[in-house]
């Protein structure tokens, strides 16, 4: 036969032993499908099986905090868990930034305490979410003793003896990602350990199965495993299944391969029946381990949030600097993938203000101020060349402010003028007027914290009141920080870097959402949209995105719509849908506990 085909029809071996690939790689996930939905009819059956035998937990565990009770969806959410736990399966707690996975978890290892699972339990976190999450467990569970594994590699060498050793009393020990991977001995304590359940907030950051933390982490010994997740699936298909592989390795592990292949293809700029084949496949492989819930679904009650996208026209120097520094970049990336990140970043930068670059500050007046630098007591003996040399890689503000910090310096720096010569500035200036006069309070976000600290001269320029935290700001003073805006009617303006405002900040009593530069993934603005509309919030939130017309940003503005669609593709209901959890199975976990 192959002889025929390759005499008759010209094809070639090469192109029989593909089209072989192909169909086996695709019995692989086939085969998948087929035992990712017996998973999910097993759990079918077990609700049916609660709301028959009227077992359903309809209440909270007892154990938990009288003071605080747990919200419809909450329990709906605790109950899934519950019912993976008693099918031997592990999932992911994918539920929206501000729906409370944290308390959910918390009150799923309370319900295995009261039914005997005592742990241990490990639960690894980021650490800036650490003490975030001790102070919720001692708040929502005192029942259970948590012991935080963290300090200094002798403090973490008598934790491991202690531990080992059966010296400490604990069910759950809290650590970090860092911390739990840090050094062979770090690794060993958590293979040898008999752990019943590992949580793992922030989930998505197992994206990669060929990174070294993934490998670390698959080999923590523990009997089950839960992901909490915001963001489920962030840039495509095989990121997804990189988490499914680390919750069920017994169910992936063997066709990680096929996986990699099948779902790692690119596809056509219009997406085509393969790509939607595709991604149909996944969603019913995901579906029974992962339960994701939006806002609009679960928090009826919850005021809406309206987006608005703001293009800002650059001012006529900032348009100016950006076309030459565009076309001094234009053709010098040579396709790579480093230089390619760094003409973004430069397009970036200009797009946002031009003194994040070095424009105004020439290299002959570097020469005088390398000069001047010589009276001052701390460079008295350094050399001209070598100041000088430190100050070109300087962007033109860090250069204002070295002349603002330097006596010799005074009279060097920037004019107002030039400070405020931005065009999302122009429009920020008529903006927070507007919003002031309406009784608006906002919390302005950005990338980067040099836009911060430009944004801190307008601020003070227009006369408005404001705070600021960024990824700098200890976690002792984030909380206070916090208080202040919340308790004080008089702070106009919060601001905010994008990565820090993610991590555990709630800020319901603004509720206005400014992203001066949106990022690279949309799921971080998400995240920061939700400082402000999540539980607590009173007033409609409005965000309003700045973008600088014509320039880079909106090349990020497009790209990341896309990969928002292809979550929405991935997890979004149909109607009568609760989440990616089956349609009949949400609705079964409902009726069992009278929603």
């Amino acid at each position: 036969m192959v002889q025929a085909l390759h005499k008759g029809n010209g094809l070639s071996l090469e192109l029989l032993r593909g089209c072989r690939r192909v169909i086996r790689e695709r019995d692989v996930i086939l085969g998948l499908m087929t035992r990712c939905e017996d998973a999910s009819e097993t759990l079918t059956r077990a609700a049916t099986q609660v709301i028959k035998g009227g077992e359903g937990s309809a209440v909270q565990p007892e154990i938990l905090n009288s003071k605080f009770q747990l919200k419809p969806y909450q329990l709906v959410g605790l109950n899934w868990l519950i019912m993976l736990y008693q099918n031997n399966l592990n999932g992911i707690l994918a539920d929206e930034m501000g729906l409370g996975k944290t308390i959910q978890a918390i009150s799923f290892l309370a319900s295995l305490y009261e039914d005997g699972v005592c742990g241990p339990h490990l639960i690894v976190v980021p650490a800036s979410t650490l003490d975030n999450w001790v102070r919720e467990l001692n708040l929502w569970c005192p029942s259970l003793k948590v012991l935080v594994y963290n300090g200094s590699i002798e403090e973490r060498k008598s934790l491991r003896h202690n531990i080992l050793n059966n010296q400490v009393e604990y069910n759950v020990i809290m650590s970090t990602y860092n911390l739990t991977i840090g050094t062979d001995s770090d690794r060993s304590l958590f293979r040898k350990l008999e752990l019943k359940y590992a949580v793992f907030d922030e989930g998505h950051m197992l994206k990669n199965m060929n990174s070294l933390r993934y490998r670390h982490l698959m080999a923590i010994n523990a009997q089950h495993r839960l992901l909490l997740t915001g963001t489920p699936l962030q840039n495509n298909l095989l990121e997804l299944m990189s988490l499914l592989n680390f919750i069920m390795p017994s169910m992936f592990s063997n066709s990680t391969s096929q996986i990699t292949k099948m779902f790692s293809m690119k596809s056509s700029e219009e997406q085509n029946i393969f790509e939607k084949e595709r991604i149909a496949q996944a969603k019913l492989i995901m579906k029974p381990f992962i339960l994701r819930r939006v806002k609009s679904e679960v928090l009826k009650q919850l005021p809406q949030k309206e987006e608005s996208v703001e293009f800002c026209a650059m001012t006529e120097k900032q348009e100016m600097f950006y076309t030459t520094l565009f076309q001094k970049l234009k053709g010098t990336t040579n396709g790579e993938k480093r230089a390619l990140n760094n003409v973004m970043m430069q397009l970036r930068k200009m797009a946002n203000h031009p003194l994040l670059h070095r424009q105004y500050y020439t290299s002959d007046r570097l020469a005088t101020m390398s000069q001047l630098m010589l009276k001052e007591p701390s460079h008295r003996d350094a050399s001209p060349a070598l100041i000088q040399e430190d100050m070109e890689v300087m962007s033109d503000f860090e250069l204002h402010r070295l002349c603002l910090q330097y006596p010799s310096l005074q009279g060097l720096q920037l004019d107002q003028s030039v400070l405020l010569d931005s065009g999302k500035f122009q429009l920020l200036t008529k903006l927070l007027a507007s919003l002031k006069d309406q009784g608006d309070r906002v919390v302005l976000f950005s990338q980067f914290t040099m836009v911060l600290d430009i944004v801190e001269v307008l601020l003070k320029h227009l006369g408005h009141s404001y705070l600021r935290l960024d990824g700098s700001t200890p976690i002792a003073d984030r909380i206070v920080l916090i208080d202040s805006f919340n308790t004080d009617a008089e702070i106009f303006v919060f601001l905010l870097s994008t990565r820090a405002g993610g991590l555990g900040i709630n800020l319901t009593s603004a509720n206005v959402v400014i992203l001066h530069d949106i990022d690279c993934n949309p799921y971080n603005d998400k995240q920061a949209e939700d400082r402000c509309h999540r539980v607590g919030q009173t007033r409609t939130v409005k965000v309003i995105r700045l973008i600088s017309k014509d320039s880079i940003e909106d090349c990020m503005l497009r790209v990341g719509q896309k990969k928002l669609k292809l979550e929405q593709d991935m997890t979004a209901s149909a109607e009568g849908e609760e989440g990616s959890m089956p349609e009949d199975m949400a609705t079964l976990l409902r009726a069992s506990l009278g929603l």
